[in-house]
């Protein structure tokens, strides 16, 4: 009788092995801004020359560049606070996953409340609690349910890193605590009304190095659930804190990329001048 042999890769190490197949690739998420041609103007002067890109969700992206330059006529126009100033013009657009946030039928306020910002002092309001000062946005949106109230309260100081530090004491003055922790009571403010981004100018210019390292360290844990972009003149922050870093000089967007690219083997001549210090 005739015996068919199976071939047997173990036995036959020379036989062509079928190829794995290939990993289904992930979609990538949207960019949470598109920015197209932005330019602004604060009455004659202007402050931003036709800027063009786009800002990854979930991630940090850090803006550096000498002060005047820009930084933070950018960073307002992405909840549209450089509005604030009466003289102020724009053209060009803003889009926040796919909104044009400067459209003529844009609320400002709801972008403010989708896309919210800490400043670079400190600023409880003075005569609130602790508790109410994180709450204050709820009230404003029209949120009564204490319970409610009380359960985004707790989230929001534990997402600041503050909860275990004040939970015995919500009703004292916010400004009763220190600057570090004023800081993160602003935080709490912000992210208790849950936005989509979370913007922040200079946050840790103000505080001494360890208040300074508790902000970078609840930074790289908020970017779990929010896009964050943060203006610093501080160069190793800026390359300890963020995933991208875009420099800006004289209005302008000289350069964006990877943060270890940039402050390693920047594209361009200007970036490498200010990052090492030539200028600044």
């Amino acid at each position: 009788m005739e015996v068919t042999m199976i071939d047997n890769p173990v036995q036959n190490p020379q036989r062509e092995q079928r190829a794995p197949a290939p990993a289904a690739i992930q979609p990538e998420e949207p960019p949470a801004f598109q920015v197209e041609n932005l330019s602004v103007w604060y009455g004659k002067k202007q402050a931003l020359f036709d800027v063009t890109t786009n800002i990854p969700s979930k991630t940090i992206t850090a803006i550096i560049g000498p002060s005047g330059c820009g930084k933070s006529t950018f960073l307002r126009c992405l909840n549209r606070m450089h509005e604030l100033v009466p003289s102020s013009r724009t053209e060009g657009s803003v889009r926040l996953f796919g909104q044009d946030l400067h459209a003529r039928d844009t609320d400002a306020s709801i972008v403010r409340r989708r896309v919210g910002m800490v400043f670079q002092k400190s600023n409880p309001f003075p005569t609130m609690s602790i508790g109410e000062n994180v709450i204050v946005g709820l009230r404003l949106n029209g949120v009564r349910n204490r319970a409610i109230l009380n359960e985004r309260m707790e989230k929001a100081l534990r997402m600041a890193a503050l909860w275990d530090e004040v939970k015995n004491d919500l009703n004292r003055p916010g400004m009763s605590l220190s600057g570090g922790q004023q800081q993160r009571l602003c935080i709490a403010r912000a992210v208790a009304v849950e936005p989509e981004v979370l913007l922040m100018d200079e946050p840790a210019s103000a505080l001494d190095p360890i208040a300074t390292m508790k902000i970078e360290e609840l930074t790289q844990q908020l970017k779990a659930n929010y896009t964050i972009v943060i203006v610093t003149h501080n160069m190793q922050q800026a390359s300890r804190v963020s995933d991208k870093t875009m420099f800006f000089y004289m209005g302008k967007l000289i350069e964006y990329g990877e943060t270890k690219q940039m402050f390693f083997q920047p594209a361009e001549k200007k970036t490498e001048d200010y990052i090492t210090g030539r200028f600044g």
